[in-house]
């Protein structure tokens, strides 16, 4: 059980999707909640609070009876659940509904304690919304997306449980759950905010750096197959440059090919010895998909990291509008719903893993070329050259991948369009962004299984099984639990699936 406090983690979000932990609102948390919306209740009865007693966005100028101030919340809740498109997977619903419950447990937007508690309830149920891609731009917060988690909780709508699409009445009736009830401002405050984008960046960010460490991996294995020489991974090539992401990437593949008996050591082959060789057999430096890594990587290790903390500084933040503040006994009117941050963030993440996967499809290309690596059959075909492919149509599916995923990099952020009337003239397309780069990380797991059974399939080309190190051995060993080992050629794609599926779910 994770007792929800502020600042929560991404370890505490990793905890709830992945190992699927229970959460429990602090007490602090539940104080907080209790103390704003009281404050609020009594705050607004002879004001003006933009939500609670006047229209939205373009429609603020209309005052709200206080007969209809209720009714004007659920008409909100169902006339902004229009999204359409793909349906999001469980997982992503599920971090949406966890950033959206912790930001308003800060206590800064004024709603009803049961609230919360529902949103808690639901969350350790596995009553999850159904939420549609297409609907927010991710300016006055995920208006359309969150709307249809809304919807769920006044008991409309459907919802992921037990495995199934139900109507959310049915799933609160079976956990004996009451729908949520409107008290002042919940409508406007489970919507108006940035929740989906980040709970979508934060799958993100955890599957992104996943894919890194793999493709980290692959990597130094390439090093290894290729017998390359190990100075441009040393510690002080790499600390010539300031980098930390360089740094770490180096240094992370300096371990894992610790005990590898394969790569080789540049005095031994070429300084402690007169060399009298006038044209050299052996390359004195790799292709730069295999000698740059740290290079490469580096850049998209940083990426993630930033991302990862922006992300969370963003769903530790109180994103919807006005803003209760108890301390100074003030409503303050601004646009913290404005999603920019993650939205920027999340453009530079697919650019990173867009790159990551030209990388891994450079790597690959290079293991499929016998012209260039001199050391493996075309296509690492173990079987009869000319009547057996090998790894051949996978390379189709790998390049075709690697190009999609050159288009979506394009970044979104700068397309902004006014709508609302003009009310919202400048938007950070935000949960866009953040769906764009779910499908390149999803892409870049595809062109990553490619290459894994290509590396395994040339490790038994060149019979160096003994001579890996001991951490890409456990890599070998792990795919051929997937994959045997195949000369005659065979259907590829459901074996590609479950190394993509393994990838995805080991680190």
């Amino acid at each position: 059980m994770i007792e929800l406090t502020n600042p929560i983690t991404l370890a505490d979000f990793h905890a709830v999707l992945f190992d699927d932990e229970k959460i429990k609102l602090s007490d602090s948390a539940s104080e907080n909640v209790d103390r704003s919306h009281r404050f609020l209740r009594d705050f607004a009865k002879d004001k003006i609070i933009y939500g609670v007693n006047t229209g939205f966005g373009p429609m603020a100028q209309y005052r709200i009876a206080d007969a209809d101030q209720t009714q004007l919340q659920y008409n909100l809740i169902r006339s902004h659940a229009a999204g359409m498109g793909d349906v999001m997977d469980p997982l992503y619903a599920k971090s949406i509904l966890l950033a959206r419950l912790n930001t308003l447990s800060l206590g800064f937007s004024g709603v009803h304690p049961n609230i919360v508690k529902l949103m808690q309830e639901m969350l350790n149920r596995n009553i999850l919304p159904v939420i549609f891609q297409h609907g927010g731009v991710g300016a006055s917060g995920d208006l359309v997306q969150l709307a249809h988690l809304a919807l769920n909780m006044i008991g409309e709508g459907d919802v992921f449980y037990r495995g199934k699409q139900v109507p959310a009445s049915q799933a609160l009736a079976n956990e004996r759950l009451k729908p949520m009830q409107v008290y002042i401002r919940e409508g406007l405050a489970l919507l108006n905010g940035t929740s989906a984008m980040t709970g979508i960046g934060i799958v993100n960010a955890i599957y992104g750096k996943r894919l890194l460490d793999w493709s980290i991996a692959c990597s130094s294995l390439m090093n290894e197959l290729v017998g390359a020489y190990d100075d441009h991974l040393s510690e002080t090539l790499n600390a010539a440059k300031k980098h930390n992401g360089q740094r770490q990437v180096s240094a992370r593949m300096r371990e894992i090919i610790a005990d590898s008996k394969l790569i080789r050591k540049r005095p031994d082959h070429l300084y402690n010895r007169k060399v009298e060789e006038t044209i050299f057999k052996d390359k004195l430096q790799e292709y730069y998909s295999i000698r740059c890594v740290p290079q490469i990587l580096g850049p998209i290790w940083d990426a993630i990291q930033h991302s990862t903390s922006t992300l969370i500084e963003e769903v530790n933040s109180a994103n919807d509008n006005p803003i209760i503040d108890v301390a100074s006994a003030n409503v303050y009117h601004g646009g913290n719903f404005h999603g920019d941050y993650v939205a920027f963030e999340m453009d530079t993440l697919r650019i990173a893993i867009a790159k990551l996967t030209m990388l891994m499809e450079r790597q690959l290309n290079y293991l499929l070329n016998s012209s260039l690596n001199g050391i493996l059959p075309s296509f690492v075909n173990l079987g009869k050259l000319g009547l057996n492919f090998g790894m051949q149509g996978a390379q189709f599916t790998a390049t075709s991948t690697t190009a999609e995923n050159q288009t979506l990099a394009t970044p979104i952020y700068i397309h902004s369009i006014p709508n609302n009337k003009d009310n919202q003239d400048i938007v950070s397309m935000g949960t866009n962004s953040a769906w764009l780069t779910k499908r390149v990380i999803d892409n870049a797991y595809e062109v990553l299984a490619i290459q894994l059974l290509t590396l395994v399939q040339a490790v038994e080309s060149l019979g160096c099984t003994d001579r890996l190190s001991s951490k890409s051995k456990k890599i070998y060993t792990d795919i051929r639990s997937i994959v045997p080992i195949f000369k005659e050629d065979m259907v590829l794609s459901p074996y590609l699936v479950a190394i993509k599926d393994h990838v995805k779910a080991n680190d």
